[in-house]
């Protein structure tokens, strides 16, 4: 029996899509990477968040709302259906400046997309606090730091529990998962797509290429845009600590572990996965700055990961023109996204509206701003 949808790419992104369609009655094979595939699913920093999305594109902060307000009954349901804690708390978070120039920079940017979108003037709320008043959401706050814009819409989750709920939920209900069958050539059938891979031939009705920087040498076989490009952030990570009840940030949280997870740097190194000595000194010298108290924490692991960055780092979602039944879908908010991935999306999918519904988000805005510099 032919299965439904084929998804390329065992991520986040493609697991979220994955499970609302499963959840919709659908067959679906995914066809994933081996173990050392480029995974920005397990390289990030867990965030679901909302603050700074959209400059530019107000249809991305709305999108990035709504996904925070499913995600509750999202994390919800994973839990309900696999028994795991996905350790999401969604009790707000801040975004910190460090100087009076970034302070207003930020605020002129929060106020320009509130005024492009009624929808967000009336819904988004935010607020910039200087050092003292975030003292109660940031207990420990150093001297060296601003302040920075609090929003009650921001959270943070474990991201790699949350990979494993959707898959664990997915093989409950039915997922057919290919490991290892990393896909080098998609072609159009008369009735269907078919993925050639290193341990054989896949077929379905439709596809969907959710294979993050993989999706560069791909989507052109469907006629579907590959503007992807990789971008490497580093992390460290502390020794477990005595847990405090601070809100997360972009530049440093504490897990439910104890540990801090500290980063927030994007470079522009093409593949390299690797660590460097400067950034790791650099990232360690703004956590002592955020929190003077972990001076003397120890530091226990390290890692870079690759963002999957479009070139205006919205996302990028997609039906092919070329051949119908073919989807693009890469976006470096996979986690934060989540609960839209596997909601409205899956469901624009599954009734083939996502040119319809999705406009702003297709490819065909970087061909436009190419004509229209």
């Amino acid at each position: 029996m032919q299965q439904d949808f084929l998804i390329i790419g065992g991520g986040v992104v493609g697991m979220a899509v994955a499970y609302g369609l499963l959840r919709a009655g659908c067959r679906v094979t995914v066809l994933d990477g081996s173990d050392d595939s480029l995974r920005a699913s397990r390289g990030n920093a867990g965030l679901t968040w909302v603050q700074g999305k959209g400059a530019g594109m107000p249809a991305y902060a709305e999108l990035s709302f709504e996904a925070s307000l499913a995600w509750p009954e999202f994390a919800a349901e994973l839990e309900e259906r696999t028994g795991l804690d996905l350790e999401y708390e969604h009790r707000g978070g801040v975004d910190l400046c460090f100087n009076q120039e970034e302070a207003e920079a930020r605020q002129r940017e929060y106020s320009a997309i509130q005024s492009t979108s009624p929808y967000l003037a009336r819904q988004f709320r935010w607020q910039y606090l200087d050092r003292t008043s975030l003292a109660s959401y940031l207990p420990g706050l150093g001297e060296g730091v601003h302040g920075g814009t609090w929003s009650p819409h921001d959270g943070h989750c474990n991201p790699l529990y949350l990979l494993r709920a959707l898959f664990s939920a997915n093989l409950g209900l039915g997922l057919d998962y290919r490991p290892g069958c990393e896909v080098h050539l998609l072609t159009p059938l008369m009735n269907g797509f078919r993925a050639a891979t290193t341990h054989g031939t896949y077929e379905a009705e439709r596809l969907i290429l959710a294979a993050g920087l993989g999706s560069a040498a791909l989507a052109p076989m469907l006629g579907l845009s590959g503007a992807v490009r990789p971008v490497r952030g580093q992390v460290l990570v502390t020794e477990r600590l005595q847990k405090i009840a601070q809100l997360p940030t972009p530049q440093i949280r504490q897990t439910a572990s104890g540990a801090y997870l500290i980063g927030d740097i994007q470079e522009e190194v093409g593949f390299d996965r690797g660590v460097t000595l400067p950034i790791m000194q650099q990232l360690a010298d703004r956590a002592v700055r955020i929190f003077p108290f972990l001076a003397h924490a120890r530091l226990v692991r390290s890692w870079g990961a690759l963002r999957v960055m479009t070139p205006d780092g919205h996302p990028l979602y997609e039906a092919s023109r070329q051949y119908p039944g073919a989807y693009g879908l890469s976006s470096h908010s996979g986690i934060s996204l989540a609960a839209f991935h596997a909601g409205r999306l899956a469901e624009s999918i599954l009734q083939d509206s996502l040119n319809h519904e999705y406009a702003k988000f297709s490819g065909a805005r970087f061909s436009r701003s190419a004509l229209n510099p």
